[in-house]
């Protein structure tokens, strides 16, 4: 064989080898916290295969655009005062004859018609708001279009960050929390039972505090350190999937008299290093008092600083949070404050100066632009799920049964089995000795994608498992394209050795056209769809990229070896 042929062959050796072992903790169903093997990643079963909480809540718009009136009336009321404007108070009403509930309507007495104008270039420089109605001393507002769609879309970023920062307290590892429509989330929980429990922990209004960091009292290492020794000593560990609320407490429990008295510690769930790669959890020793709150807080969002360009998030205060972080910031200079939210740190920045006039910004640091551009975007939606609590209705919950997902399971196991034994015994039969090829490679086919989606991390669904069994279909059309073109190249008298290489030369741009064609759906399918079609789609996109390998790559291996090792004249095909 030539030398090539036998680095080709170690490669597909190598994955294959690599592609079995990360799948036999999911075969032999293996504990990872008993077991030495060294690979502990299973393959996670959705909420139709595993049973669990399904439930859909609507958010109540209704009270958001009331609470964005009222704060918009608190600002303008705020600059009336300033300004001395011979104005009113703005009065906000939230349902009136002339208006729906969602849309409500802020109103101002004037008594002057220079208050009247300054007012209104106030209120149109940032375009929240738009003139309903206009009379001699009364203007009345409602919020703009653009701006309530833009608080839809904060809404629900906001209603999934608080979701998802709460599932650890059922101990689910794989949630799936999707939005459906403009005001309406659906949230999954494989393995859960207990729908009140879940109801009532989702529901809470979102704790968001900021809190000064105690560096003076134990440095970062130290802390470190601490949690450690408290982990080692008794025993207190964090499993992947359990309440991570519970091991928090375990490790302050244990602290008590290690530590300052007023003083707590908090971790950061996730931390990145400079190259955006994960580094784990990371210890803080946080003073117990929240200086500031989420009911201090009026707006967070994303900004670029003016200086370098690069993206920051900038904070709004009202006038009681202004005061409160202009004390706070002034006490604390280059001192760290953590932001948490429901006890998480999810920010700890340097307080730079005393920062005044209820306006901050906070700075990520360097890096690369998309990744501080996520990072805005990821923690200006935290720090807006204390700052816009929205009401959750629980619209539908119901609990699927382990029965069904047993059931489900079974099925689908048999249906796969009959499929693939149908599929391999027409290559078998019709192709012969280069069919029997064609089945290893449609097994390590489907070795590689569950392989892969090991190796993700992904949910497998009943859907994804259809998914698998049409990757078994294009696989099989992929080799029958291949085979057809091989007999043509015979029949025109060519070598079998020849004809290999036609064929397999020939039908590769039919193979990649068909298959790039697939791809586009499939993508079209994991931008669009919800939960179970973005289940199908990820696991035919895998699919297709085993299909191109196994086709074009592993099979041409294993018929060059048959070729050349018992040296075929006449080709079984």
């Amino acid at each position: 064989m030539p030398k090539n042929w036998w680095y080709k062959f170690v490669l597909l050796i190598s994955v294959t080898i690599f592609s079995v072992a990360y799948i036999v903790p999911t075969v032999r169903n293996l504990d990872p916290e008993k077991t030495s093997y060294p690979f502990k990643q299973k393959v996670n079963l959705g909420l139709d295969l595993q049973g669990g909480v399904y439930m859909v809540l609507g958010v109540d718009f209704r009270k958001v655009f009331g609470d964005v009136a009222d704060r918009q009336a608190e600002t303008i009321s705020e600059e009336i005062t300033k300004k001395g404007w011979a104005c009113s108070k703005p009065a906000v009403s939230r349902e009136g004859g002339t208006h729906s509930a969602d849309d409500p309507r802020v109103t101002i007495e004037c008594s002057t018609a220079q208050a009247r104008d300054d007012l209104r270039k106030f209120i149109k420089k940032d375009e929240t708001l738009r003139l309903t109605d206009d009379k001699a001393n009364h203007s009345e507002y409602g919020l703009s279009k653009l701006y309530k769609d833009n608080v839809r879309e904060k809404t629900i970023s906001q209603s999934i960050e608080v979701i998802r920062n709460r599932i650890d307290e059922f101990g689910v590892s794989e949630p799936v929390i999707t939005s459906q429509g403009t005001d309406r989330l659906s949230v999954e929980l494989p393995g859960i039972k207990d729908v009140e429990r879940a109801k009532e922990l989702i529901g809470r209004t979102a704790r968001l505090e900021f809190k000064i960091v105690a560096d003076d009292k134990k440095t970062p290492d130290e802390v470190a350190a601490l949690v450690s020794q408290i982990e080692v000593q008794n025993g207190v560990k964090y499993k992947e999937g359990g309440k991570f609320s519970e091991y928090v407490k375990a490790i302050n429990e244990h602290a008590k008299g290690k530590i300052p008295v007023g003083t707590e510690i908090a971790f950061q769930r996730e931390e990145r290093d400079a190259e955006g790669d994960r580094v784990g959890r990371v210890p803080y020793l946080l003073f117990s008092k929240a200086d500031v709150t989420g009911d201090d807080l009026k707006d967070a969002f994303v900004q670029m600083d003016p200086q370098d360009n690069r993206p920051e998030v900038g904070l709004s205060f009202n006038a009681r949070g202004a005061d409160k972080f202009d004390k706070v910031t002034g006490e604390n200079t280059k001192k760290r404050m953590a932001i948490t939210l429901d006890g998480i740190v999810h920010s700890a920045p340097v307080i730079q100066t005393r920062i005044s006039g209820g306006r901050a910004q906070i700075t990520l640091g360097q890096g690369d632009y998309n990744r501080l551009l996520q990072e805005s975007k990821d923690l200006s939606i935290v720090l807006r799920a204390g700052a816009l609590p929205a009401q959750l209705e629980f619209l539908e919950q119901r609990v699927v049964g382990p029965s069904l997902g047993a059931d489900s399971i079974a099925k689908g196991q048999f249906a796969s089995m009959v499929g693939c034994l149908a599929v391999f015994l027409f290559m078998l039969i019709y192709y012969r000795a280069s069919g029997a090829i064609a089945d290893v490679s449609l097994i390590l086919n489907v070795l590689f994608v569950l392989a892969i989606l090991v190796g993700l991390e992904a949910t497998l669904t009943l859907p994804g498992i259809a998914g698998i069994a049409l990757t078994v279909g294009i696989a099989v059309d992929s080799n029958v394209v291949i085979y057809e073109r091989i007999r043509e190249e015979l029949r025109l008298g060519k070598s079998v050795k020849s004809a290999v290489e036609a064929g397999f030369g020939k039908a590769f741009h039919t193979i990649l056209d068909a298959n790039v064609t697939n791809a586009f759906a499939s993508v079209i399918l994991l931008n669009f769809g919800t939960g179970p079609i973005k289940g199908f789609a990820v696991t035919l996109l895998i699919g297709i990229v085993t299909t191109l390998f196994t086709a074009v790559f592993a099979s041409r291996l294993m018929i060059d070896f048959y070729v050349e090792k018992f040296k075929v004249k006449e080709m079984s095909i």
